[in-house]
């Protein structure tokens, strides 16, 4: 016979089995290789289908054109993008595939001002991927003279920087040879301090003059009295700094990975908003975005007013400028070259318009290719 509980009195229900186990470093781990393999399954079937319809259109694999329109989709997929993931690694991760399985289908050449892990080869790795065949040369005319000759599919170069403006070895090659500019890279500049040594027994610090001239104020105030050395390119400054006692290199972290220097300082650059802005250079121009800019370099006659009334042209056709550069004409005394960038691809009517003015007013006129609008890269 039940009895019945006495009032008052509490009975514990029975405990219910649990329907799910708690996570453990077991099953996880064995969660991520099942997603890790799922991966590389659809990485395979994309790159498939990447294949195949390059076979049916080669046109849409056509540099430079297939990088804006890719660039557009990634920034998309990424806008849309809402969990752990930061943005700028889901964007890395897109570029290197888009870029892996473009390389399957159509080979690239790119030359860069080398050696590796220059600033340079940092931007062309950002802009056309890992994958594609990197060629470091040691001079910035000898990335256009690879180019103009076609031993390479594009090259890129420091077009100018925040800090100290033009780069000049790049606007000469421009007025020496019939090269385009078919898309830009705006990269952050971040200076390191690196070296094998402590800093109170730095004696030397190699870098480019560039690099110099951006970290003088760090470098006054916490290095008085280190002979400052100018070489060919802050990779090369971190390679001596690697050879050499007593030397320190004004390099990239990434530079001082590679050659296996201690980072003795971060971010030294006195302009914490330092950025380098690369020019894409090939045979020809972009395809029209819809948000573009285009470049041309011009002569006028050396007389009062000449250089007035080429620029009325512009504002005549509601055209903004967005770069504007002087440069000597080579190998002539008194006589200038004048570097225009303006918002506009070299298809629109008044583009074309304020071209063709520009005929009847100047010595020399020569388009310098029209690319797509980009964002700074951090």
């Amino acid at each position: 016979m039940a009895t019945t509980p006495r009032r008052g009195s509490s009975k514990r229900p029975e405990s219910r089995p649990k329907t799910t186990s708690e996570p453990t470093v077991p099953s996880l781990l064995q969660q991520l290789g099942e997603i890790d393999r799922k991966l590389v399954e659809l990485l395979e079937k994309r790159a498939h289908l990447a294949v195949q319809l390059f076979h049916l259109d080669p046109k849409l694999f056509a540099p430079p054109d297939c990088w804006a329109k890719n660039d557009a989709w990634v920034e998309e997929l990424v806008a849309g993008a809402k969990g752990a993931l930061p943005q700028r690694t889901i964007r890395t991760i897109l570029r290197e595939l888009a870029a892996g399985c473009r390389q399957i289908c159509k080979p690239i050449r790119v030359a860069y001002l080398g050696p590796a892990y220059s600033y340079s080869h940092l931007a062309a790795m950002h802009y056309f991927g890992q994958t594609v065949e990197l060629i470091g040369v040691s001079t910035i005319p000898a990335v256009f003279e690879e180019v103009n000759r076609g031993q390479v599919d594009f090259g890129l170069v420091p077009l100018e920087n925040s800090t100290d403006g033009r780069v000049a070895d790049t606007l000469e090659m421009f007025a020496r040879l019939p090269v385009r500019i078919c898309g830009q890279v705006e990269l952050e500049i971040h200076h390191a301090l690196l070296a094998r040594c402590k800093r109170e027994e730095i004696r030397e610090v190699y870098s480019r003059p560039q690099a110099l001239s951006q970290c003088r104020n760090w470098l006054a105030r916490h290095l008085p009295g280190v002979k400052l050395v100018e070489v060919t390119s802050t990779s090369t400054a971190a390679q001596l700094a690697c050879e050499k006692p007593g030397s320190a290199a004004i390099a990239s972290v990434q530079a001082g990975i590679h050659y296996q220097l201690d980072v003795l300082a971060e971010r030294i650059e006195d302009n914490p908003n330092n950025t380098t802005r690369f020019a894409v250079i090939g045979l020809q121009s972009a395809a029209r975005t819809g948000n573009d800019r285009t470049a041309m370099m011009f002569q006028v006659e050396h007389r009062p007013g000449a250089l007035a009334e080429a620029m009325m042209v512009f504002k005549r056709n509601n055209l903004n400028l967005t770069w504007i550069e002087s440069f000597p004409v080579p190998g002539s005394r008194g006589a200038y070259l004048f570097f225009v960038e303006m918002e506009g691809h070299e298809s629109d009517p008044a583009v074309q318009r304020a071209f063709e003015a520009l005929k009847k007013k100047t010595l020399r006129l020569e388009p310098l290719g029209s690319y797509p609008v980009t964002q700074p890269i951090g």
